[in-house]
């Protein structure tokens, strides 16, 4: 009985796409990119797997302008997926510092592993072989193998979303399964049998130049005559937003401890927020009593306290909450050795601007110890 259900549910989902198919829709795409596209970003014109997906993952949830530097230090330090397969995790992680979203980084070097050591250093060609990777998901897998073998798959980023719910006038937020899955039907029924990498290109070009979030280019759009949000004066209310809920906030104290020219760092877990990053060693925040027994128990196995003086707060937005820090600058007047158990490490100042530091963290850091003439020779 499930197999046909299932098999039922499989005909109801082909015969809405086949509704979906539009030659006309993917030729209007092409004929724009050929024509009106980006055609020399830095990973473009190229077959090269490596650089395709490199570029894939640094530009979720990313913008190419601020993608392009690191993209460049990436290949300069790792010109292949076996040089990134063999970095350290320190290393990768501090090439990645500032990009945010750091989980991409730690997926990045488990995913050129994976592929050293189960495909021999080749990204596989098939999109659901690649989707199995870490860190790839079903568009970007679609990405990869069009724009690397020339595979007709279908991507739906968001971008591709809001082209779609646009044009299409689709009702409902698209992070919602029901609405993502028909996306995906309409996405999957409009590939072309030709040129699919410039249609796959012309779709990230049209969500990204002129299809934006605030103030779209309607008058320069290729699609404006089909353009089902235009035509009913509705562009500014789709797609449909994200229904909003309240964002958690949370506080913690940071401490920037410090002895001659070197700054105390703490190991962060893999998991959690910047996760594999050095950071600064934090306490629960409280009263001042709390604080000032927090602050002594903490130092007390690593130096002797000179003193503390508190610097300007900050606060950080995550994905889920926004954090907010207050931060304190603690000197020692002297140091024991024995930090290691707790991965903490005395950190040269003069090395910060390289360190695997998340961005909010770094900005502290390089701020107050140059003030205090550390960093002079930075």
């Amino acid at each position: 009985m499930k197999g046909i259900v299932e098999q039922a549910g499989r005909q109801r989902a082909a015969a809405q796409g086949e509704d979906y198919a539009d030659p006309s829709f993917s030729a209007e795409v092409i004929a724009w990119q050929k024509q009106h596209g980006r055609h020399k970003l830095p990973w473009q014109n190229t077959r090269d797997a490596y650089r395709v997906w490199l570029s894939e993952i640094m530009l979720q949830q990313t913008q190419v302008a601020a993608v392009i530097p690191y993209y460049q230090r990436f290949l300069e330090r790792c010109p292949d997926v076996f040089a990134l397969a063999a970095a350290p995790s320190e290393d990768v992680m501090a090439l990645w510092s500032g990009l945010g979203y750091y989980t991409r980084a730690r997926n990045l070097h488990k995913c050129a592993q994976r592929v050293v050591a189960e495909h021999g250093g080749r990204f596989p060609d098939d999109p659901e072989l690649l989707a199995d990777l870490p860190g790839i998901g079903r568009s970007t897998a679609a990405a990869i193998a069009a724009f690397s073998y020339g595979r007709r798959a279908a991507i739906l980023d968001g971008n591709v979303k809001r082209v779609f719910a646009r044009v299409f006038g689709v009702d409902g937020y698209p992070g919602a399964k029901p609405v993502e899955d028909k996306l995906w039907l309409r996405a999957v029924a409009l590939l072309p049998e030709q040129d699919i990498e410039s249609y796959t290109q012309g779709l990230m070009d049209l969500g990204a130049t002129l299809c934006v979030r605030g103030k779209p280019s309607c008058e320069r759009c290729p699609l404006a005559a089909r353009c089902v949000a235009l035509a009913e004066d509705r562009v500014a209310e789709l797609p449909v937003s994200k229904p909003k809920k309240a964002v958690p906030e949370r506080e913690t104290v940071m401490l920037v401890i410090t002895h001659g020219e070197d700054v105390l760092l703490e190991q962060r877990p893999d998991s959690g927020i910047w996760g594999g990053l050095l950071s600064l060693p934090e306490i629960a925040a409280g009263d001042a009593a709390g604080f000032d027994q927090a602050l002594r128990t903490l130092v007390a196995p690593y130096g002797e306290l000179e003193g503390c003086r508190k610097l300007q707060p900050f606060s950080h937005v995550f994905t889920h909450f926004k954090l907010h820090v207050a931060p304190f600058q603690v000197a020692l007047t002297s140091r024991t050795q024995r930090i290691a158990e707790r991965g903490l490490v005395w950190y040269p100042a003069r090395k910060l601007a390289d360190a695997p530091l998340p961005a909010p963290v770094k900005k502290l850091l390089l701020g107050v110890l140059r003030s205090d003439d550390l960093l002079a020779a930075v």
